[in-house]
């Protein structure tokens, strides 16, 4: 799905310039059918690396940082990539023993110390799940780390996705171990910095670890600039960020979510739509980032972050406005 040859890089100010017309396509039927849906605030569109749709429906105006919920997974995996590509983890298939053994905690199911990044990245820990129900407890504990590594193992390592949010906060506990950085500093140094964008603090466990696969939040542009980079094989106007293969091998099926279906690689859901394969960041309430390559697209949709997206309900009618309307008129131009 990313390609493998080497990638041209984009301009960043070019992207936060401004709206433009791609050869002539209308992006009107797309932005009428977006502002039908209610519950979304915005929507933005590149193609071709030029931004062609960029409308603020309702909510935040789109210079505003807003959340971007669990769609943070997915940044948190690229820091995975760009701690392999340093050498600072010898590989996915690094185990949490060997990248941050201060992190299990005592009397933790014996499996634990073996977990691998690929694991961890994957969501196939096999621990429970800290999502969903278990959200409000887990981070109502004193310690968030040690909180998700006690719990007990419900499936086999490796053998099945798990949607938990513990999961990358331990991942991400892992980072900041193996790279004496914190998430914020990696985000800023190793994707902001050469990205020209601007990453705020977010928030942190008691133990000072930043929350490893939620709450970050971004502008639309921002998050647009990410996707761009990554659907340009890693490379953007200041160099290379992220190595072009760690992006190819995430986005290989490992795996496959129970609730919508998709595949899901390192970091990122996989699918397609249109005839078109496509990579997904999600994050609770319809917070989006998608790569099309093959349109040579990129979008963003932020959404009321109060309000739930299930896969039967709104986050089924995102995937319907990127299926009956985006890509066509991708496809189109």
């Amino acid at each position: 799905m990313i390609t493998r040859r080497t990638a041209l890089a984009f301009s960043t100010a070019a992207l936060l310039a401004g709206p433009a017309r791609a050869n002539g396509t209308d992006w009107t039927r797309v932005r009428d059918r977006a502002r039908g849906l209610d519950q979304l605030h915005s929507l933005t569109v590149a193609q071709g690396g030029t931004v062609v749709l960029a409308e603020a429906l309702r909510g935040p105006a789109l210079s505003r940082a807003v959340p971007i919920k669990s769609v943070s997974k997915s940044l948190v995996a690229l820091l995975l990539g760009a701690a392999i590509d340093r050498g600072e983890i010898a590989g996915v298939d690094a185990t949490l023993a060997e990248v941050a053994p201060q992190l299990i905690p005592a009397g933790a199911d014996p499996r634990v110390p073996d977990l691998t990044m690929a694991d961890l990245v994957t969501m196939q820990a096999g621990l429970e799940r800290t999502s969903g129900a278990n959200y409000g407890g887990w981070v109502s504990s004193r310690n968030w780390v040690a909180n998700a590594l006690s719990r007990p193992m419900v499936a086999t390592p490796g053998q099945g996705m798990l949607y938990s949010t513990g999961s990358f906060h331990i991942l991400g506990a892992a980072l900041a171990e193996a790279t004496g950085l914190s998430l914020l500093a990696q985000m800023r140094r190793r994707i902001g910095a050469p990205l020209g964008i601007d990453i705020p603090a977010w928030t942190r466990d008691p133990q000072g670890y930043y929350l490893g696969g939620n709450e970050m939040s971004l502008r639309p542009r921002d998050l647009l600039a990410i996707g761009e980079m990554v659907r340009l094989g890693g490379a953007a106007e200041g160099g290379q960020v992220i190595s072009n293969g760690w992006l190819s091998a995430s986005a290989i099926p490992r795996t496959q979510s129970r609730f919508s279906g998709l595949g899901y690689g390192y970091g990122w859901f996989l699918g397609r739509a249109d005839g078109a394969e496509f990579l997904l960041a999600r994050g609770y309430g319809g917070q989006i980032l998608c790569i099309v390559p093959d349109r040579a697209l990129t979008l963003v949709i932020t959404s009321d972050p109060t309000r739930p997206a299930r896969s039967g309900g709104y986050f089924g009618d995102l995937m319907a406005l990127l299926d009956d309307a985006i890509l066509p008129a991708a496809r189109a131009a």
